[in-house]
């Protein structure tokens, strides 16, 4: 899979979280392309030189390639000297000036989607906690590679010849109603309103009877909870979804209930779905 600019984005965000929980002074990084067996090296903070840049590193070569044929975390103490890695690329990295490297992979669905590096310009040991916060990073980039894979299989389900009617359909909505509540929980706010964004495609695709306009309104809120209630659930498991109080879930539920002029719940998403906020 090639790699595309929000790809990119989070993987420069998390690099920035790589160097502040390490304290290494030099973070890059890269996302693998094709099927897989190439990780080109795009994005660099702390460097010092342009040597990494644009770099290709193949599966199994140098510590980034070992992390990925591995699909585990590696280090080495002294890079240009280790017996551990080969030394493909020894050249780009004395041009650094790099000496302790980590390397970490981001592996999402048990396949390799890029690598973290952060690095020290003098020999000694990388501990404990300098790995777990690399790798804290790079769970991060895991969650939001998983959110933009979510979103695009959505995406693609949402092209459906019959929306609003079949398994399928059904799949989209209870997926739908999974991202309105993840969503907030999501700090980049370009992810969030990306997200955002593709659950109100997605429920503009359902099946709206001819002649009836989406006149009504509904605060961000109101549709979160509604989405969760189309799924079957409580107002305590919405609750927790959504990470709000029973009782708010209730205030909401009330609100987009009078704004539909539904009088149960079953109605209020019926009516949700007609007016185009549901898929």
């Amino acid at each position: 899979m090639t790699a595309d600019g929000g790809e990119a984005v989070e993987l420069r965000a998390a690099l920035l979280r790589l160097r502040r929980g390490t304290g290494l002074p030099v973070a890059f990084g890269g996302l693998v392309e094709g099927q897989g067996r190439v990780m080109r090296i795009g994005e660099l903070t702390g460097t010092g030189t342009r040597a990494l840049c644009g770099l290709a590193v193949s599966s199994g070569n140098g510590l980034g390639g070992k992390a990925v044929a591995l699909s585990r975390p590696c280090a080495v103490t002294d890079y240009h000297d280790s017996r551990h890695i080969s030394h493909e690329y020894d050249s780009a990295v004395a041009a650094e000036g790099l000496r302790s490297v980590l390397a970490v992979p981001v592996v999402v669905r048990r396949r390799v989607r890029g690598v973290l590096y952060g690095a020290l310009r003098s020999a000694q040991p990388l501990g404990d906690r300098t790995l777990s916060a690399a790798v804290a990073a790079a769970r991060d980039v895991e969650q939001a590679l998983v959110v933009r894979d979510e979103v695009h299989e959505l995406l693609v389900a949402a092209r459906e010849p019959q929306a609003g009617a079949g398994p399928a359909w059904e799949q989209v909505r209870e997926a739908h109603g999974a991202l309105r509540g993840l969503a907030p929980r999501i700090t980049d706010p370009a992810l969030r309103a990306e997200i955002l964004a593709v659950c109100g495609r997605l429920a503009s695709a359902a099946t709206v009877p001819q002649g009836r306009e989406r006149s009504v309104s509904l605060a961000p809120r109101e549709v979160d909870v509604l989405a969760c209630v189309a799924g079957g659930a409580t107002n305590a498991v919405a609750a927790e979804r959504l990470g709000l109080r029973p009782e708010t879930v209730k205030g909401y539920l009330r609100a987009a209930m009078r704004k539909l002029g539904a009088h149960t719940r079953l109605e209020a998403v019926v009516a949700a779905r007609r007016a185009g906020l549901l898929p």
